[in-house]
């Protein structure tokens, strides 16, 4: 479980979103005090019933500023309420057409002054976009014609998020010179590097009674996770602003799941402890429930728990998002033998028919640690302390028990929902 959602798509691909004061509700009851809101920078056409462009190949999705208008117009709209605190992200940049990326940006601010801190999702190369006329490799010679557009993300400090795949179910490792490309080209851009480097469903088709292998070996030409690591590993070393992203759930399903793969992670994140951030994947669309959010948070926070105090406190606790973003925060130091007691707050919401919110009745984690109480999956009113932004202003002395939080399970196996009487 992470504080900071830096991976967020807030609107979806075509029809309506969940509200927005309900989906920044959602975040709060599960204990995100940071976001950072992507659009969908590519839309279904407007006259289309679908959702999910997976849904109707053949649709063409086209860039749209759209969501990135009604991101900022609903932040605007609803700017009184204090968390989660909003990093807003510009997701239209269309590689194929760079010359267009500068003015739009400059349209964008133009509307929204000193709003926008970030930039992505951008597709490099999308391999799930391909039957929806979108997402195909960016031509490697048209690279440097981004140097525009690039030097003003530079010069405003904006980081910007690349989707790029790593590979195809032939070549493990084919559209990997297009990333290598984009990192020699702008190493003083901050870059970073979604899925955990490329990984995506794309590789290779699922089988069900397919050995139960990593996505990564089951390619033509493998790349194994040993292969993976190494190359992550030496882009951190050679490109410092470089970063990875671990969001999206199929890192728990391919990557997480078994121990001695995800070992292998743990390792990698635990030696670049300052080169990774947080987040869900998450697309907000109308259908979506709580539930469907809180389990892709319960994946890619999974491998946290593994992870040592330093990476912990990095990534779980938001350090190195607020070093890329600049946010004047710092996390909270993880807990030694005598802990400083969370200034937690209670994000119970009130009953219609009260106006006041609850105040907080106990300290965290100490009560944690007496009932061992965790957040309730049908009823999400009923979610007690949790770190608050106090915690994480500069000069707090806060820490964060790992030895409680550590504990809790996502799973309940075993519940008796009936009483013998």
């Amino acid at each position: 479980w992470a504080v900071v959602d830096a991976h967020l798509h807030n609107r979806p691909f075509g029809g309506p979103p969940v509200p927005f004061n309900e989906m920044m509700d959602r975040q709060r009851r599960a204990g995100v005090l940071f976001t950072t809101l992507y659009g969908i920078g590519q839309r279904l056409p407007v006259d289309s019933n679908c959702t999910y462009y997976l849904d109707c190949p053949g649709t063409p999705v086209k860039p749209s500023l759209k969501n990135d208008f009604w991101n900022a117009q609903s932040v605007l709209d609803n700017q009184a309420d204090s968390t989660p605190l909003i990093t807003l992200s510009m997701s239209f940049f269309d590689l194929d057409h760079p010359e267009t990326i500068l003015p739009n940006m400059k349209l964008l601010q133009t509307e929204f002054p000193g709003m926008f801190h970030w930039a992505g999702e951008i597709n490099l190369v999308k391999q799930a976009l391909w039957k929806n006329s979108a997402g195909k490799p960016v031509p490697i010679e048209s690279i440097p014609k981004w140097q525009d557009f690039m030097a003003e993300l530079r010069r405003q400090d904006i980081p910007i998020a690349i989707h790029s795949d790593l590979g195809d179910e032939v070549d493990g490792t084919k559209f990997l010179p297009l990333m290598d490309a984009v990192l020699s080209t702008y190493p003083d851009n901050k870059i970073i590097w979604v899925h955990m480097a490329g990984i995506s469903k794309q590789l290779t088709p699922h089988l069900a009674a397919a050995t139960r292998v990593s996505l990564l070996q089951r390619v033509k030409v493998p790349v194994t996770i040993e292969d993976h690591v190494a190359m992550i590993s030496e882009r951190l070393e050679k490109y410092p602003k470089l970063m990875i992203d671990l969001s999206w759930d199929i890192l728990y399903d391919e990557l997480y799941e078994s121990d001695a793969e995800r070992q292998l992670y743990v390792e990698l994140i635990n030696k670049f402890p300052d080169r990774f951030l947080s987040g869900s994947d998450h697309v907000a669309s109308e259908e979506k429930t709580e539930n469907a959010y809180r389990r892709e948070i319960n994946k890619t926070s999974a491998i946290y728990k593994n992870l040592s105090d330093v990476a912990f406190r990095n990534i779980a606790l938001g350090q190195n998002y607020f070093s890329l973003t600049g946010l004047d925060f710092t996390a909270p130091q993880v807990c030694n033998a005598t802990p400083v007691m969370l200034e937690q707050e209670s994000l119970r919401a009130p009953p219609p028919s009260e106006g006041a919110e609850v105040k907080p009745s106990a300290s965290f984690p100490s009560s944690r640690q007496e009932n061992q109480e965790m957040v309730s999956t049908d009823d999400f009113s009923a979610v007690e302390a949790l770190p608050a932004i106090a915690d994480f202003r500069r000069g707090s002395r806060s820490c964060f028990d790992r030895s409680v939080t550590d504990n809790w399970a996502v799973v309940d196996a075993h519940l008796h929902n009936r009483p013998f009487g």
